[in-house]
């Protein structure tokens, strides 16, 4: 009965909003139909009630960029940003961005990233948002002293931040702000039996995929990747499953 009746609960739930089963039959006699029996009424009418919820909770979402003024420039630096970095300030905005959390209630986080990345960042973040992919935090690098491996140990989701690839003296994509790196507990970076942050060791395993992680088929990489950026998971010598970015590297 559930399955003959789902073509036209579709049509349904594009009309009505959270309603009584009285009132859902009210609506479904008034189309022309017969009235519905219990529990298939109330069954109706809880899954109108659901879709209209969910589609109030999708229009929730925020996204916001605006320019790096004085009080945010002195936040950042020399946390952050400092001389000698390879872009200016006037290269970054600060976004506040909704998300989901792992305790399934809304947030509104924070990044900076470059400007040039505005769109593809508000569009993944808005996917991200609609399919409910759970964000532990999203805080600046600035309010962890700068540190990266402070911010992955908090399991916190961030962008820019003015350093090298470790171990090199080549600048990161991350002090572009053209990269951010989601949920580093559950998105390790790995190389052979190496791993950060030390709180990742039960995610170094990428089976069974949990909460929060990032898998090829998953809802930021591919947000990300319809947006020309590419994922860490694909490396070849060392996997960094928690970053993207624009470059690819």
């Amino acid at each position: 009965m559930r399955t003959r009746l789902l073509p036209l609960l579709l049509v349904a739930l594009a009309v009505l909003g959270a309603c009584t089963p009285a009132q859902f039959q009210t609506w479904w006699v008034a189309q022309g139909n017969a009235p519905l029996a219990e529990p298939q009424l109330s069954d109706a009418a809880a899954a109108a009630t659901r879709y209209w919820e969910e589609m109030a909770r999708r229009d929730r979402f925020r996204f916001t960029a605006t320019r790096i003024g004085p009080g945010l420039a002195a936040r950042m630096t020399p946390s952050s940003y400092r001389a000698g970095c390879p872009v200016p300030l006037s290269s970054l905005v600060h976004v506040k961005v909704s998300h989901m959390g792992f305790d399934g209630r809304e947030h509104l986080g924070e990044l900076v990233v470059h400007r040039d990345t505005v769109w593809v960042v508000a569009a993944a973040f808005e996917r991200m948002w609609d399919e409910r992919f759970p964000i532990r935090s999203m805080r600046l690098v600035d309010d962890f002293g700068g540190s990266d491996e402070a911010s992955m140990q908090a399991d916190n989701t961030s962008a820019f931040n003015c350093r090298r690839v470790a171990g090199t003296t080549r600048w990161s994509e991350h002090a572009y702000g053209r990269a951010i790196d989601i949920n580093p507990r559950e998105n390790p970076w790995v190389s052979g039996s190496s791993f950060e942050p030390p709180s990742a060791a039960p995610y170094v395993a990428r089976t069974p995929v949990r909460p929060g992680m990032l898998t090829a088929s998953s809802v930021p990489v591919r947000a990300f990747a319809a947006g020309g950026w590419g994922w860490g998971g694909t490396w070849s010598s060392s996997k960094d499953y928690q970053h993207v970015s624009a470059s690819g590297r």
